[in-house]
């Protein structure tokens, strides 16, 4: 549990916390083992897990008609993937391949929100880190936009 914890601590959307959070968190945290090559989940499929990687990789991507595979990013230890399926309802946005053998710590939605139901104020310092992730993501979105812009890629 220790280790859990320790690892949760890395990831940048638990980072700051308590470790009575920390603990809180992993107690309601599973684990998975994928093998190489093999998908965690599909673009279009409706999520309801966040996933963290504790060891190996996995590869975000999209099949584009005509074109291929298209990676969007090849994420490491320590990184979280699925974050969004926590907050609403959509479906999946890309793939998530196993890139390199994972151990990925697994959160399912409704442990989640009943977690930050009970325990208001972990509730605020897990939001807080959700909001200061979109933001940081939104500003690199607008800068590949307005280089796209610029370029003429656009």
């Amino acid at each position: 549990m220790e280790d859990v914890q320790a690892a949760l601590g890395t990831i940048h959307l638990f980072r700051g916390l308590t470790p009575r959070g920390l603990e809180r968190i992993a107690a309601i945290a599973g684990e998975e083992l994928h093998e190489r090559n093999t998908l965690v989940f599909r673009e279009g499929e409706l999520g309801d897990k966040l996933y963290l990687i504790l060891d190996g990789k996995i590869r975000i991507s999209r099949n584009l008609p005509g074109m291929g595979e298209e990676a969007f990013a090849v994420l490491g230890q320590g990184e979280a993937f699925g974050e969004m399926s926590l907050i609403d309802d959509v479906p999946r946005s890309a793939d998530a391949h196993v890139h390199e053998k994972a151990r990925l710590l697994v959160i399912t939605r409704e442990a989640f929100e009943d977690l930050l139901f009970i325990h208001k104020d972990l509730a605020y310092e897990i939001l807080w880190n959700f909001i200061k992730i979109l933001s940081q993501r939104l500003r690199e979105a607008n800068d590949k936009m307005a280089f796209m812009s610029v370029s003429g890629r656009f």
